[in-house]
């Protein structure tokens, strides 16, 4: 009778902090959507009451948000970004830091780039940004590879970071054995190190992936040809002089919303083990 007493107590739902918390869901998150849906499929004339319902649905706010954005070949151009700079970024900056966790207590200068690297995360892209298009433009790296170059570095901070947290709880004897063996320390890390780095490394590339999918301000300052842009600045087109072609531009939202919906449904499961195994050291 104790046991079960005390399995009801555990099963005890908070209601009050659950109907708070789903109201705060249904704001947040849910009305903006809904907002969303309903206003991309409005006609131009039917803005007048933004929560109505359209009266009719005008399914071709799609395609001609489709073709004034040019949609297949910024679409391609963000694939590209987005999906090079994760896989090197992991690669990369996983490498960075095994190289700086092994050799910070050797070597004040790999102690000296731990800190370069963890300052650099307090410093504002907006300081930046200046400095950053004039180098950009005098190396010429303001294209499509330049600023997936340029994601790779702006994420060594951050990756860094995490990575030298987990990389901390792998034991040295690992490296040692590996040492023994005849390995060479690239040997040792890709063989050895690496894949012990899975949860933190999916980690990093979800946060990658999503950083560079949905950022707007470092292609809007580096990418000036049009045929190079990426899917949020194509959003661009649909905002005039004298007014804003709100179904539309609500359509193509949708449209760029739509790959990466459809990729957390398939992948959901490693996506969401990725993150938990990622957040404690094992």
């Amino acid at each position: 009778m104790r046991v079960t007493g005390a399995t009801k107590r555990k099963e005890k739902v908070n209601w009050p902090a659950t109907i708070v918390l789903s109201l705060v869901a249904i704001f947040v998150i849910i009305l903006p959507l809904y907002i969303t849906v309903i206003i991309a499929l409005k006609s131009p004339t039917d803005m007048n009451n933004l929560l109505a319902l359209p009266k009719k649905i005008r399914w071709e706010n799609f395609s001609d948000a489709w073709k004034m954005t040019d949609y297949p070949r910024k679409f391609m151009n963000t694939a590209f970004i987005t999906v090079i700079n994760m896989v090197f970024t992991v690669i990369t900056n996983s490498a960075v830091a095994y190289a700086i966790t092994r050799n910070r207590k050797k070597s004040r200068f790999f102690n000296m780039m731990y800190y370069y690297f963890i300052s650099a995360m307090f410093i504002p892209f907006n300081v930046l940004m200046l400095p950053l298009v004039k180098q950009a433009y005098t190396f010429h790296i303001d294209n499509v590879v330049g600023i997936t170059f340029l994601y790779i570095v702006f994420g060594l901070p951050m990756n860094t970071f995490l990575y030298t947290g987990y990389i901390k709880s792998v034991p040295e004897a690992l490296d040692e054995a590996a040492t023994i063996d005849g390995a060479n320390p690239i040997q040792i890390f890709f063989y050895v190190i690496f894949p012990i780095l899975k949860p933190m490394s999916a980690t990093v590339a979800i946060l990658s992936f999503m950083w560079t999918w949905n950022d707007f301000l470092m292609p809007l300052i580096l990418l000036s040809k049009q045929e190079q842009q990426t899917l949020q600045l194509a959003q661009y087109v649909f905002q005039g002089q004298f007014n804003t072609q709100y179904n539309l531009a609500f359509a193509s939202y949708l449209l760029v919303l739509a790959p990466i919906l459809i990729l957390y449904i398939f992948f959901q499961k490693w996506i969401i083990s990725g993150v938990a195994s990622g957040a404690v050291k094992q």
